[in-house]
């Protein structure tokens, strides 16, 4: 048997991280500048432009492990390894290029996107951990038109051409992930889980896999499957992309929050049903998940909340940020992990 990994996450204030501290942490995300004592650490912080929504305050999002944990840097890659598995970040800031060496489809922002996926499949190649498991992607205002498109469009092309040059596929076999907006002026943040074995890689039933999208949506597709488990010796983790009220490949409901969040969940249950049959187990369940849950406008935080607590109950794991959504006709999106444990 191997050793006791145990992925595990929590979303925690800044007065339980500091009860819990630094014991097993792998990595921390926090959200709209909240970065207060975990800056100045060895371990990789990405620091996220997208404020927290409710009475929660500051959040720090915190993967920890049982295992021996070590940090490091490889060019601008932020670190942190056990024996199976790698939590690591990148922040680029964008830049114009001088006019004489400006090319139309290599926009500022696809620069900085491929510069990001270069040097994170770089690492990955480098220190051993050849398998993205899961991504999280925040793209400053992803909605808006540059360059004569749409930002999220302009990170989908650069996304697609670093996974091609690294020799990676962007179909079937692609990582969990998500891209969301975030405040103007800051950087593209991109942090992600890797390990050394390939997870199972799982779609829903209910949806096109999005790396086969139609044109419609771009003309590069954005490369991501719904989910992946990843398979440690003492259980299996299970990462759900970020999710949305999208059936096939449309968005339907649209301007019904309230019905989005619905629609949001039963892909979701649909996902956690897949997953089982996949794994043969059937311990995902809605009420085990920890949530992210990405809100357009503020305005409609009580709507969703209402849904997801119908949904999971009211004691369910959950964080709330503001954030555009890769498509403007979409109110919310909802990302969530869950563990199942086997006895050793």
């Amino acid at each position: 048997m191997g050793a006791r990994t145990r992925l595990h996450l929590d979303y925690l204030s800044l007065a339980e991280f500091e009860a819990a501290r630094w014991a097993g942490v792998m990595g921390i995300a926090t959200f709209d500048g909240s970065h207060f004592g975990v800056r100045d650490t060895p371990v990789p912080v990405a620091e996220v432009s997208t404020p927290v929504l409710g009475d929660a305050g500051a959040v720090y999002e915190v993967w920890r492990t049982q295992q021996a944990v070590e940090s490091g840097t490889h060019g601008r890659v932020r670190f942190a390894r056990t024996s199976d598995v790698l939590f690591g970040c990148i922040t680029v800031t964008e830049k114009e290029p001088p006019p004489s060496l400006a090319i139309a489809e290599r926009t500022p922002l696809y620069e900085a996107t491929e510069r990001a996926y270069r040097e994170t499949l770089g690492t990955l190649d480098a220190l051993g951990y050849p398998h993205l498991i899961r991504v999280w992607n925040y793209v400053p205002e992803i909605n808006r038109d540059t360059h004569g498109t749409e930002r999220y469009r302009q990170f989908n092309s650069a996304r697609q051409a670093a996974l091609l040059t690294s020799g990676r596929p962007i179909t079937g076999n692609v990582s969990a992930a998500c891209a969301l907006g975030a405040a103007a002026g800051s950087p593209l943040v991109v942090y992600f889980l890797s390990s050394r074995t390939s997870p199972t890689f799982i779609e829903n039933p209910r949806q096109i896999s999005a790396y086969n999208y139609p044109p419609q949506y771009g003309a590069r597709s954005p490369v991501f499957s719904r989910a992946t488990v990843m398979h440690e010796p003492d259980g299996m983790t299970l990462f759900i992309s970020g999710t949305a009220s999208i059936v096939g490949h449309q968005t339907i409901h649209v301007g019904d929050t309230a019905a989005q969040t619905r629609e949001t969940l039963t892909n979701i249950e649909a996902l956690l049903e897949e997953a089982n049959r996949v794994t043969g187990t059937d311990e995902f369940t809605l009420d085990a998940l920890a949530c992210k849950v990405y809100v357009r406008h503020p305005s409609e935080l009580p709507v969703i909340q209402a849904e997801l607590r119908a949904a999971l109950g009211p004691s369910a794991r959950a964080v709330y940020l503001q954030a555009d959504i890769c498509r403007r006709d979409l109110s919310v999106e909802i990302e969530a992990t869950a563990r199942v444990d086997h006895s050793l």
